[in-house]
């Protein structure tokens, strides 16, 4: 189950208008500056990023769960950000760790691809014999040749966000100093912290799930609410309109993590959740009702029984066959 939960939130935050969503809340509180058209999905292969000194392009390797790249024109030149995803359906303890050593291992692969590239631009130029006064500037000193990063060169943020899709409240440490035991304010002036950016629907007040734009904010919500039918039927009805019309994908994600019984052909690209919790409901009174009308025959079999009554009467009486009221009693068929 973890596994298939994994699979289908992974699919579903891959999206690029969920994926600007989530950043589009984290860092600008709701405000649509992230368009989905400006973000390009970096998968297990490496994609060319514009990004030494000498114009030279340096692939990139991707590290987590779902990572794009935006890119963005700002005051005349385009500007880069990688923005990466952290799903989770489980609490992870260890999340500020395993968050900063992605952040350090794309700092460190820009570094080390930085460094490639200019050995093969310089191996270039010297095999094309160009020695303009323009290249020759940009002929490394010692401390740039050994650390291969050149003084011009700049590294392209890295911004991770952890989604957790559980309904409780996440508990794990969201920082490195969370996770020591220190409190010596003078050690702790030479350590860097490192802070888990979280989103966990149990966490957030309604007003602020409602800032999201996409899918996403129907996910959370009934993710919030799977454990509280009261509230869960208020939130439903009160977003009825979006509820009506969820994305398949979205769909799955509520399903798999909440288990909540809904019920959609996987043809379908848009799910009534409003209507599919109406049906749940109602096949929960039949059953309940169905089995106030079995008690309620079995204590009447009871009865009639110690009262002398044959057991073929008693069956004709109840309405159920004599040998299912042979067993209600206990006798021999």
């Amino acid at each position: 189950m973890l596994l298939k939960a994994d699979t289908v939130t992974k699919d579903y935050v891959k999206d690029a208008g969920v994926f600007a969503d989530i950043f589009n809340y984290y860092i600008y509180g709701g405000r649509q500056v992230i368009l989905p058209e400006q973000l390009t999905e970096r998968d297990s292969t490496k994609i060319a990023l514009p990004y030494g000194a000498d114009g030279a392009a340096v692939p990139v390797q991707k590290f987590r769960d779902v990572q794009k790249l935006y890119a963005a024109m700002t005051d005349g030149k385009m500007e880069y950000v990688l923005y990466g995803a952290e799903n989770q359906t489980e609490i992870h303890y260890a999340m500020a760790v395993k968050n900063n050593l992605y952040d350090a291992l794309e700092y460190a692969g820009q570094v080390e691809e930085a460094a490639k590239s200019h050995r093969k631009e310089m191996k270039r130029k010297k095999e094309q014999g160009e020695t303009s006064a323009e290249e020759d500037r940009k002929t490394p000193n010692t401390g740039e040749f050994l650390s291969g990063f050149w003084s011009e060169d700049r590294l392209i943020p890295s911004i991770t966000v952890t989604i957790y899709f559980g309904p409780e409240e996440w508990n794990g440490p969201l920082s490195l100093f969370e996770m020591m035991n220190v409190s010596d304010p003078d050690v702790l002036a030479c350590m860097d912290n490192y802070h888990v950016r979280l989103i966990a629907p149990a966490q957030m007040l309604d007003e602020e799930i409602m800032k999201f734009r996409s899918s996403l904010r129907e996910v959370m919500l009934f993710i919030k609410y799977s454990k509280d039918r009261e509230n869960l039927s208020r939130v439903l009805e009160a977003n009825e309109e979006r509820f009506r019309e969820v994305e398949r994908r979205a769909a799955d994600v509520i399903e798999t993590i909440t288990n909540a019984g809904i019920k959609y052909d996987e043809s379908e690209e848009v799910v009534n959740v409003c209507q599919a919790i109406r049906e749940i409901r109602m096949e929960e009174r039949k059953i309940g009702e169905q089995d106030g009308e079995l008690k309620k025959a079995r204590e009447a079999a009871r009865n009639f029984y110690n009262l002398g009554i044959d057991v073929e009467k008693i069956a004709q009486g109840v309405g159920y066959a004599v040998d299912t009221v042979r067993e209600w009693l206990g006798l021999k068929s």
